[in-house]
């Protein structure tokens, strides 16, 4: 029983940190977070990825709302 308790720490730890790393993961696809941190890993390593993201992010600067449902209509 005393060799089994270590083994089962070391389990609980490691599906811990696990977890935490998941939910992180999840958070900042969410966020939209993780392009910012990437950026100086993709200039380096991935110079295109990188070109795309800036695209990405001009995109959504550019993006014009929708209008909303009592809105008037502009004509010209």
């Amino acid at each position: 029983m005393g060799q089994i308790v270590p083994w089962l720490a070391f389990v609980a730890v490691l599906a811990a940190v696990l977890g935490c790393l998941a939910w992180l993961a999840a958070r900042t696809r969410r966020r939209g977070v993780g392009r910012d941190i990437m950026g100086p890993v993709d200039l380096i390593y991935r110079p295109h990825t990188h070109q795309i993201n800036h695209e990405i992010q001009a995109y959504e600067v550019r993006r014009v709302a929708p209008p909303a449902p009592g809105d008037p209509l502009k004509r010209g």
